[in-house]
């Protein structure tokens, strides 16, 4: 039981990440499929950069409170760069996860993996 009490700021700082993620990249590419699908290929731009800060503001929810919770100086398990990787491969991992499902067109790659693992070790070694 002690060990699951440890662990809840570092559980609760993951999850609200990869919900912060979600969010993030519905905001960023999610009118692109809306397009492609020709749900909003009439809207103006306008209309889809407030729907995206809309979607963005959910994701800002997330992210703040996580960052807060999982921060080492707030009592949280994690470092400022530590909280940074694991914010960026979840960032790639879900956008890899979105890409797979909406575009038909995206096919993952071992060039992907080898791109991503790289960006991860140049981070950590920063």
């Amino acid at each position: 039981m002690t060990a699951l009490l440890k662990s809840a700021p570092m559980l609760t700082t993951v999850g609200m990440l990869v919900i912060s993620n979600i969010f993030m990249t519905l905001a960023w590419y999610g009118h692109l499929k809306l397009q492609s699908s020709g749900i909003s290929t009439n809207w103006p731009l306008y209309v889809v950069i407030l729907m995206s800060w809309g979607i963005a503001l959910l994701e800002y929810c997330f992210q703040v409170p996580a960052n807060r919770i999982g921060f080492v100086d707030n009592g949280g398990p994690f470092s400022l760069m530590q909280l940074k990787v694991i914010q960026e491969i979840i960032t790639l991992t879900v956008f890899i996860l979105f890409s797979m499902l909406a575009f038909e067109s995206f096919h993952l790659r071992w060039n992907h993996i080898v791109a991503a693992c790289d960006c991860d070790i140049r981070i950590s070694r920063a």
